[in-house]
């Protein structure tokens, strides 16, 4: 099987408006979800949402609240911990005219399309198991059925680990994605209901399974819930740390967008409700890079980084998926040719060191490679050296990297919505490994702060060395640069996540 060529950022067979770390395997006879319409426009048509950075710590003041009315815009809410106000304003103007204000840092619009984005065709579907497949899955040895179809837990350790611990419930993981489907059998004996919430709106909706993606939205969320945390209770697969808690933070809308009002509701969330490890599969739209050059650009990478930077300073380690085009992100420049994605996308050469993935490339993150079934980076992970911290298990195409085992897919297995199991690939399944490795950490040393979960982290590691040359095609061409030494390099930072040592240390 050969899996499609990475069209954007993160988003492998995905929607082209969707900005997840992703590549889905195609299922013959399974066809893709329709798209959930958008939903009912505001009255103008023609609005955008825009961020207001202002000093952190105070609600806005009065002279700002009057300039923002002024301008046309209308404060939808405001995180004033952060200085960060979300606006909904038609005038495209308006965030010129705030900038000038007195108290105003820094504003722009977090989108180019109006309120709501429009909307866009899924084009792929995740390979699901048949229920046949299911039902003729048997436990073996104290594993769950399908444990036996998880190439990735052996290669990080995490089943050497389980026999030592599952995780604390004390412990929980948000998975700040797409929604979480926390009916499934294996993700709902480990759901936190009280961290859990829909942010799409940029403002918390706790409505009851506000959390869950509906019948017609992504998949995307579920699955990396079940790779963090499935419980191992006899049923389906076995997360990385199944005795940890998860929560959903919905911040992906039903086009598949990662708005910058959405991500920092879900940071913010996360901070005031005890999270202890984020995972963050997903790019901020619809930017792939932010470059700070640009003004509305520079407000949304403040806006996110004051959100995941409050995050990190409440307790919460923040971890991301480094994506999926195989990209040098420590190069001197880069050619994007998909910002920005929810409305004409045309090709621009960015510096990667000013123009920023965010969360992944913000300060604090952990940010995560992937690996395929034979260990070495997947065709599609981005790489760097000093960018990538860790690398972890996302699967990759079996033409490139097939697994030893013929019962293996060389993907990723995970929940699916409706209590199903399927597989991905994508640095989307490697973070939610190491994110997993986290709170086995943050179980084994509860009282530990995110310094000193990342600091393990990385010296527990396994190093790893350069894979060169590569030439993961067999074509006698290098297909990637891998620069550093075995103690750290751009293909697998510190090296390989390694959940034995996170129990034992």
């Amino acid at each position: 099987m050969t899996l499609p060529h990475p069209r954007r950022r993160r988003a492998l067979a995905l929607p082209a408006g969707m900005a997840m770390a992703t590549a889905l395997a195609l299922l013959p006879g399974v066809q893709a979800a329709a798209t959930a319409a958008p939903a009912a426009p505001p009255a103008d048509a023609a609005a955008l949402s825009y961020v207001v950075n202002v000093t952190p710590g105070h609600a806005p003041s009065a002279t700002v609240k009057r300039a923002i009315a002024q301008a046309g815009g209308t404060i939808v809410t405001s995180y004033d911990r952060i200085g960060v106000i979300v606006v909904h304003a038609s005038d495209p103007g308006f965030a010129a005219a705030v900038r000038t204000v007195r108290g105003v840092q820094s504003a722009g619009a977090t989108r180019t399309a109006p309120l709501p984005s429009a909307a866009t065709t899924d084009e792929g579907a995740p390979q699901v198991l048949s229920a046949k497949e299911v039902a003729a899955a048997q436990a073996a040895d104290g594993q769950d059925p399908l444990e036996k179809l998880q190439w990735d837990l052996p290669a990080i350790k995490a089943d050497k680990a389980h026999e030592k611990s599952l995780g604390s419930s004390k412990v929980t993981v948000g998975v700040i994605d797409t929604g979480v489907d926390d009916t499934h059998p294996d993700i709902a004996p480990n759901f936190d209901r009280a961290a859990s919430v829909n942010c799409v709106s940029g403002k918390p909706d706790t409505a009851d399974g506000a959390w869950r993606p509906s019948a017609s939205e992504s998949p995307h969320g579920t699955h990396v819930a079940g790779e963090i945390a499935a419980a191992k209770n006899g049923i389906g697969m076995t997360g990385v740390a199944p005795g940890v808690k998860v929560s959903g933070i919905k911040v992906g809308n039903p086009d598949g967008f990662f708005y910058t009002e959405a991500v920092v509701c879900g940071f913010v969330w996360a901070a005031e409700h005890g999270v202890d490890v984020t995972n963050n599969s997903y790019y901020t739209d619809p930017w792939y890079f932010n470059c700070a050059d640009d003004p509305d650009q520079k407000a949304l990478v403040e806006a996110v980084k004051r959100a995941s930077q409050y995050a990190e300073k409440k307790g919460a380690v923040n971890v991301a998926a480094a994506g999926n085009e195989n990209y040098d992100l420590a190069a001197d420049e880069i050619t994007d040719p998909s910002s920005p994605n929810d409305s004409t996308p045309g090709d621009r050469v960015v510096d990667p060191s000013k123009c920023y993935d965010i969360p992944t490339q913000l300060p604090g993150v952990v940010t995560v490679a992937a690996t395929g079934a034979k260990g070495i980076k997947s065709s599609f992970s981005n790489h760097g050296l000093g960018v990538i911290d860790i690398a972890a298990p996302g699967g990759d195409s079996t033409a490139y990297q097939k697994p030893d085992a013929p019962a293996e897919s060389g993907l990723i297995l995970g929940t699916l919505p409706g209590g199903k199991w399927g597989y991905m690939a994508g640095t989307s399944m490697a973070s939610p490994h190491v994110a997993g490795v986290a709170a086995l950490i943050k179980s084994t040393h509860p009282y530990a702060p995110p310094a000193l979960v990342k600091a393990l982290l990385y010296a527990e590691a396994d190093r790893t060395a350069c894979t060169k040359p590569y030439d993961i095609d067999g074509d006698g061409k290098v297909d990637a640069v891998c620069e550093g030494s075995k103690n750290r390099n751009g293909f697998y930072g510190w090296g390989t996540a390694d959940a034995l040592d996170a129990v034992s240390w």
